[in-house]
């Protein structure tokens, strides 16, 4: 860990050169949990989608997402990210073009991944999925903290052990995880509650649709500064073996990240001056070694990431080729900067990542 630690210096940006020249006034943060960064870059993979254990219905599929061309594989698959985040944004984590992202932290699963993305500190102690009170501070209580966003922090979570992860009884952060009630009276919260009840759960959680939506009424009613969402699906499919059912969930949470971006265009509090950042928390396993439906520390590739963003203070570079190699650990101090502020915790932050930044 100690080695680890000293590729991140102590976050050294120049707060107040930034604070001048950013835009975005708010930002969202949409984790995809244990989204493949195979799939993100190269769309569908052909040996999956012909193993009858894993697609049911491969015909269906292949006419769906299938292309001769990976670039037009991932467009079907992931069309916000291609048609509207390469344009305008950034993409980071295609490692066939030499642009490496990955876990910090050595166990390359849930909860050591989301307390590296949202603390900016691979910590070894954090090291299940129990449902243990996060000691690391992370950034959404950080900006709650400040006085211009303070009861504007929200967190929307289909996964229900955020609450600890982010500390809800120490941070004070609004954090609806799991099947948690919306207890708002406004009739859109209340019919999203009920749904969320009467609503099937094949995968034992509350679907992302609803997670969603929930989020999305959320923000349409109370307009927070700063928003995360974080979806669970796509990890519960590749666990389950399901590769057609990934592949489609997939599809689907790139759908409600362009409703999503839409929305934020629409009204006034956000239109230009809103940051989106897409990541994940963990890789899975390689195909060809047959553990894409794992990950951990023993399962080559599982510490590998990505991340997309797209806002007012980020250059359309599209897809970075080459670099040094990064790290999750800088994600953290990257949201904090992208506002203007300068994320400082009792632990060690690893710096920002300086290409999405003005």
């Amino acid at each position: 860990m100690r080695k680890l630690l000293l590729l991140f210096p102590l976050v050294l940006v120049q707060v107040l050169s930034i604070a001048q020249s950013v835009r975005s006034e708010n930002l969202v943060l949409v984790t995809l949990d244990g989204m493949r960064w195979q799939e993100v870059f190269g769309g569908m993979d052909s040996a999956l989608l012909h193993r009858p254990a894993y697609t049911q219905d491969s015909a269906r599929l292949r006419k769906q997402f299938w292309a001769e061309d990976a670039g037009r594989r991932r467009s079907l698959l992931f069309p916000f990210l291609w048609d509207t985040v390469a344009r305008r944004g950034q993409l980071i984590g295609n490692r066939w073009l030499g642009s490496y992202l990955n876990n910090a932290n050595r166990y390359w699963f849930s909860y050591p991944g989301y307390n590296e993305l949202l603390t900016g500190y691979p910590d070894s102690a954090v090291n299940s999925n129990e449902k243990v009170m996060n000691p690391n501070e992370n950034v959404l209580e950080y900006l709650n903290r400040q006085p211009e966003f303070r009861g504007k922090v929200a967190a929307f979570t289909t996964w229900d052990v955020f609450p600890y992860i982010l500390n809800q009884p120490r941070s004070g952060l609004y954090v609806n995880a799991g099947l948690d009630s919306l207890r708002f009276p406004q009739p859109g919260l209340q019919l999203i509650n009920t749904m969320q009840f009467l609503a099937p759960r094949p995968l034992g959680v509350r679907p992302d649709l609803l997670t969603y939506f929930a989020a999305r009424e959320y923000l349409t009613t109370f307009r927070p500064r700063v928003l995360y969402i974080a979806f669970d699906e796509t990890d519960d499919y590749a666990h389950a073996g399901k590769y057609d059912q990934y592949l489609a969930t997939a599809h689907a949470e790139d759908g409600m990240l362009a409703d999503l971006w839409n929305l934020l265009q629409s009204l006034p509090q956000y239109r230009d001056k809103t940051t989106l950042v897409i990541t994940c928390d963990h890789g899975r396993g390689d195909r060809d070694k047959d553990q894409w439906r794992s990950h951990g520390a023993r399962i080559p590739d599982a510490g590998q990431v990505w991340m997309a963003v797209i806002g007012p203070d980020t250059r359309p570079a599209g897809e970075i080729q080459g670099g040094s190699t990064l790290y999750q650990a800088q994600i953290a101090a990257t949201l904090t900067a992208l506002l203007g502020f300068q994320f400082h915790a009792a632990h060690p932050v690893a710096s920002p990542i300086g290409s999405v930044l003005p």
